[in-house]
């Protein structure tokens, strides 16, 4: 029986899954945070049984995995007899620049290009490689497969990723667009074209992945021709803290006025903007700002509006890449919940023949159309799934 361990590294936490495939059913869940800090805890939620809270301190990665696969197999909150059951363990793994696209088996060359874009992902595949070692180390023989974030955004034709500056810089460092929330945007795209008994091969589908990080695809039978972020996952849409898209000639204003170095400019069109700098500091979290939307904060509504706003302009613009578009799907923390945000994304569309039936579209985290009959597009939403996206790419190569 094929169980699959699911892991996500940040630079301190990791978070899992272990899924058995022959069900597709989730068997446990949970997350290992403050690594390497104090405070460090352990939050393991088993299918059928109570959850289990380890407040120890992890002094690394390694640690943590070894904390995860104890409180798998333990007699009262565990849900394996043995680590043996593991057959594979899947990695999510942000940047392989140009070299990868596909899922992969991992070996010392894949660790090397891993390692190789740090500089493309210095924030994530540090921490990705970190976990890939860490299991290797606890569980040595099991396979290990990198699952890249820009996988799903490799597929974009030449005019899609290619950026208006010297070619020498694409030559010498793959400064391109790639895109990111490849795994899911994959997922929910391949599911809308089931789901919705689209054309196998030429459904064009609009993806629009809404959480504290936000993008959307265009893609037409399950491949990506175009998505809003870029290099970095820094482009596109209003973020929770990342401005999205932004005239560059922005950052030297900035940076003469406040004598800021480029490093220090970053992190604030990381860190500092998005919803959080736009509503002064109020929240980066969409459900702050729009309560306090409607609470009469003025900053506050204008962030909701212009996010709202944004999502609509990138549909818009991708239905014309597309010469049209068969669904738009709605994913993600807020793409799944804000019934709100989707119905205002939705208003700018009537040109399109958008109708949504509001008593559809009160739906939450679940599965469902929510446009009327007449609409001419569907509209839908579409829950994502990124770590069962994980472990099927990982079954099919290690089966």
């Amino acid at each position: 029986m094929s169980k699959i361990l699911v892991i996500n590294c940040g630079s301190s936490s990791l978070k899992y899954q272990l899924i058995d495939m022959e069900t597709e059913n989730l068997l446990a869940k949970g997350l290992c945070e403050r690594i390497g800090i104090d405070g460090s805890k352990l939050t393991h939620k088993p299918t059928g049984k109570d959850n289990y809270e380890d407040e120890a301190y992890v002094a690394d990665h390694q640690v943590a995995v070894e904390k995860v696969l104890a409180a798998l197999v333990d007699p009262q909150h565990g849900v394996i007899g043995s680590v043996d059951e593991i057959t594979a363990i899947g990695h999510r793994v942000l940047h392989a620049g140009t070299k990868y696209s596909d899922p992969v088996i991992v070996t010392e060359d894949v660790k090397a290009v891993i390692r190789e874009c740090f500089d493309l992902g210095p924030l994530h595949n540090p921490a990705n490689l970190i976990g890939i070692e860490a299991c290797e180390a606890a569980m040595p023989g099991k396979a290990n497969v990198a699952v890249f974030d820009t996988g799903f955004g490799m597929s974009m034709p030449e005019k899609a990723y290619t950026y208006a500056i010297p070619h020498e810089y694409l030559e010498k460092y793959s400064v391109r667009r790639y895109g990111f929330h490849g795994t899911s945007h994959k997922f929910v795209s391949g599911e809308a074209l089931k789901y919705l008994n689209l054309d196998p091969e030429k459904g064009k589908v609009i993806v629009c992945h809404l959480g504290n990080g936000a993008s959307v695809s265009a893609s037409v039978g399950g491949k990506c021709v175009d998505t809003s972020m870029g290099l970095t996952p820094l482009e596109g849409l209003v973020m929770g803290t990342r401005s999205g898209d932004v005239d560059p000639a922005v950052l030297q204003f900035i940076m003469k006025h406040e004598n800021l170095d480029i490093d220090q400019m970053l992190n604030i069109l990381n860190k500092k903007s998005g919803y959080l700098g736009m509503t002064n500091g109020l929240s980066s979290d969409n459900r702050d700002v729009t309560a306090a939307a409607k609470a009469g904060n003025h900053l506050a509504q204008v962030s909701i509006d212009t996010s709202r706003y944004r999502v609509a302009k990138y549909i818009g613009a991708y239905t014309a890449a597309m010469n049209g578009v068969d669904a738009i799907i709605f994913t993600g923390g807020i793409g799944e919940n804000d019934s709100e945000f989707r119905a205002e994304v939705c208003s700018y569309l009537g040109f399109m023949g958008v109708e949504i039936d509001p008593e559809a579209n009160k739906v939450r985290g679940e599965r469902t159309v929510i446009t009327t009959a007449d609409s001419k597009v569907i509209v839908a939403m579409i829950p994502t799934n990124e770590e069962l996206a994980i472990a099927r790419e990982t079954k099919a190569l290690t089966e």
